[in-house]
């Protein structure tokens, strides 16, 4: 599996993940012994250690920044506290969702007891009516939406689609099985649809504006095909 490198220099490099990946095993988790993780994965292609700057969940894809020696990470760290990083997601969303919302509600952390506030604006780009009926109506509706995370809580972006009553297609965990089953069953797509798509920023080093992208993986090409949708990233 060759992972695309989407920008690097003598500080970060910046990957787009697969879905499906782990960014590293943790110590405690089970792990099948022949599934690699991306830091994993990135040691065989380039070669070297890298630090995960920020979190990008298994089933997500897209974007993540990854430094080079430790002593880098907080500095880029800081920005994601200080919002100073602009991060647009993408996702497929059961229903006819919203033109624009702001969803400001609280998502338990890492600690299952503690909600944390969190706030996500979220934008409708494109929707589709199909005629394949999923229970318990004779046709079936999808949206796609622009997600942007003004908070970084654990699951976030798949919390605040379902509260809305708009969960994610593929997400198991907060998402409709019925229109999961669907997907895979009339195009064969398995995966979640969530992509994070652009990291914008300045660079804490160079003081660069990066715009960085990440373009979208096999099953998103051809949804966007078969609904006649216009791929957002260009």
């Amino acid at each position: 599996m060759e992972i695309p490198i989407i920008y690097q220099d003598e500080f970060i490099i910046c990957v787009a993940k697969p879905n499906n990946v782990l960014v590293h095993h943790a110590h405690h988790s089970r792990n099948v012994a022949d599934e690699k993780s991306l830091l994993q994965l990135l040691d065989e292609q380039v070669g070297g250690k890298f630090y995960p700057i920020h979190r990008l969940d298994r089933k997500t894809s897209g974007i993540i920044l990854l430094a080079k020696e430790t002593h880098f990470v907080s500095k880029f760290q800081d920005l994601f506290t200080a919002n100073e990083i602009q991060k647009t997601y993408y996702g497929v969303v059961r229903g006819f969702s919203p033109e624009s919302k702001i969803i400001d509600s609280p998502v338990k952390g890492r600690d299952a007891n503690v909600h944390k506030e969190a706030l996500t604006h979220l934008r409708t780009l494109e929707q589709v009516t199909l005629d394949i009926p999923v229970k318990p109506y004779d046709s079936s509706r999808y949206s796609l939406v622009e997600l942007s995370p003004k908070t970084g809580r654990m699951h976030q972006l798949r919390v605040h689609s379902n509260k809305i009553s708009h969960p994610l297609i593929g997400d198991t965990k907060y998402g409709d099985k019925n229109h999961d089953v669907m997907f895979e069953e009339n195009f064969g797509w398995k995966n979640m649809f969530l992509h994070a798509g652009k990291l914008e920023f300045k660079h804490p080093f160079t003081e660069e504006e990066l715009i960085l992208k990440a373009s979208f993986p096999e099953d998103w090409t051809s949804l966007f095909k078969a609904f006649s949708w216009v791929n957002p990233i260009r």
